[in-house]
């Protein structure tokens, strides 16, 4: 059995391109794979779209990819919360434009992209700003938008314990968009707190089976993006 594990995350970013896609996963910080993220930054791709639930926040993670002018798209749900300043900055001066989808859309959309669905049909946005030039039908009285499955040339996830393989656990909720991003990246690439020879893990309880995932890091005692705002952390 192949070993997808590689030495670092600066290896396992180290042939994305300038123009990629790139799925990275989170919920706030739960499931946000920040050393994968540091170590794109330190790699230099540019001109990237970003799939993600959020913009990041304060400095560090994904709100530092955006902060170095690496991101020139984002499709997300949430491009505001809190502690989000970098993106609205980029975005009011026009050089990160946003594409903004329900969650449940966008859940759906990287989904149906995952396996194999290009396109279906969904009643949220409607009559809204977002449901705009968009292919509208009636189905048993109720008018539905026509949306596109998502995909992308790389997905960063981040997982609690994953084999040489690529099967993958995770986080409880820290799961979130992971499995999904999984399926629809073309290239896929786990850091995990635990690394463990493949076989170790009970096949019952895995969420993403190594089929998914190209390439595996082992992260020792993975960053915390609330610990790192709150110490004033800037990266890099």
């Amino acid at each position: 059995m192949i070993s997808k594990q590689v030495a670092s995350a600066a290896e396992a970013v180290a042939d994305i391109p300038d123009g990629a896609s790139i799925m990275i996963g989170g919920f706030g910080e739960a499931g946000s794979p920040i050393e994968l993220i540091h170590a794109l930054i330190d790699q230099g791709a540019k001109n990237l779209t970003v799939i993600s639930n959020n913009t990041g926040s304060g400095e560090v993670g994904l709100a530092a990819l955006l902060q170095a002018r690496r991101v020139t798209k984002v499709i997300c749900s949430f491009p505001k919360t809190a502690n989000s300043t970098v993106f609205p900055e980029l975005y009011n001066e026009g050089f990160t434009a946003l594409e903004l989808v329900p969650q449940g859309t966008l859940a759906e959309r990287i989904r149906a992209g995952g396996a194999g669905i290009p396109a279906f049909y969904t009643p949220a946005a409607v009559g809204t700003p977002l449901g705009e030039e968009k292919e509208t039908r009636v189905l048993g009285g109720r008018e539905y938008l026509l949306e596109f499955g998502l995909t992308a040339d790389f997905a960063l996830v981040k997982g609690q314990q994953a084999d040489t393989f690529g099967n993958t656990l995770y986080n409880k909720t820290a799961r979130n968009f992971g499995p999904i991003m999984a399926m629809a990246g073309a290239t896929t690439i786990v850091q995990a707190a635990n690394v463990v020879a493949a076989g170790e893990i009970d096949p019952e309880t895995v969420v993403t089976p190594g089929i998914f995932v190209d390439r595996v890091v082992h992260v020792v005692d993975p960053l915390v993006e609330s610990k790192l705002i709150a110490a004033g952390v800037s990266y890099p």
